[in-house]
């Protein structure tokens, strides 16, 4: 049997999760010096809370121990593994988790090169392979060849957090927010870059948002939307939401919540839709 393994990052619901058996490695959030796991004792609400209250919070990747321990458990029956990291570009956990798969024979680790629901695309893939009865080399080949076509963005309401966290300045956070910019951040090749920046209040700029992403449908796979949000309230969802339906394009849209890491990086009000293309 082959279980499929993801880092917290990949923003699973515990639907999805519960539903394929997914063994989850949670990353580190240190809040001043007491450690939590992500998604298991902290949830992205209570990291605006310590932010709110002036705590340093800082996310932590998992170590290479917690890694073996991780795998040993899976194989202990003699079953394979894939695991799907974070990607490369964002963490050090795809370095740590290749190095744990040395000692393991029916151990495959595949770099997502991607992040949040980015990565649970892949992973959800995997899942219905290993349904299907797919072998562990045959699902990493197709991971590998699908993380390419995986579109991943969201939109954030305030610069705060990535200047708090050294990704932006605090003057063009200030200047964002004198200008009302919602910036569109954009998973390209691995790595985070700033898309186009909408101005005016976050339901105006996901309405653009959404409708940029979804303009061109004909080269869009239709099989799947997952909508992830940070600290939005469920009426901004449900409009997201509507805006997508109102495509008719998706088969399945699947609303979860992004885990301690976009919270922590991204602000509350963070959103993205993200999907594959053909």
């Amino acid at each position: 049997m082959i279980r499929v393994s993801a880092d917290s990052t990949c923003d699973l619901s515990p639907e999805l999760i519960e539903r394929f058996n997914i063994a989850i490695t949670p990353l580190s959030i240190t809040v001043d010096e007491q450690v939590f796991r992500d998604g298991v004792d902290i949830k992205s609400k209570d990291v605006f809370r310590f932010v709110e209250e002036g705590k340093t919070c800082v996310t932590g990747a998992v170590n290479v121990y917690e890694y073996q321990e991780h795998f040993q458990s899976l194989t202990a029956n003699g079953d394979q593994v894939i695991h799907i990291c974070l990607g490369s570009g964002f963490s050090s956990c795809y370095n740590h988790a290749l190095l744990a798969a040395q000692d393991f024979s029916g151990v495959e680790i595949a770099d997502s090169k991607n992040l949040s629901t980015g990565s649970g695309h892949l992973v959800y893939e995997a899942a219905l392979m290993a349904q299907d009865g797919a072998g562990l080399e045959e699902i990493k080949a197709r991971l590998d060849e699908l993380r390419a076509k995986i579109d991943a963005s969201f939109v954030i309401d305030t610069l705060d957090y990535l200047a708090r966290g050294g990704r932006c300045s605090g003057v063009t956070a200030q200047g964002a927010k004198i200008l009302r910019l919602k910036p569109c951040i954009e998973v390209r090749d691995g790595a985070m870059i700033v898309g186009r920046k909408y101005r005016g209040v976050i339901e105006k700029a996901l309405r653009m948002y959404v409708q940029d992403r979804l303009r061109d449908l004909s080269c869009l796979d239709p099989s799947r939307m997952f909508i992830t949000s940070a600290g939005c309230s469920p009426e901004l969802v449900a409009m997201v939401r509507s805006i997508v339906e109102e495509r008719g394009r998706f088969e399945e849209i699947i609303i979860t919540e992004a885990g301690c890491t976009i919270a922590n990086h991204c602000g509350p009000q963070t959103l993205g839709v993200l999907f594959k293309r053909l």
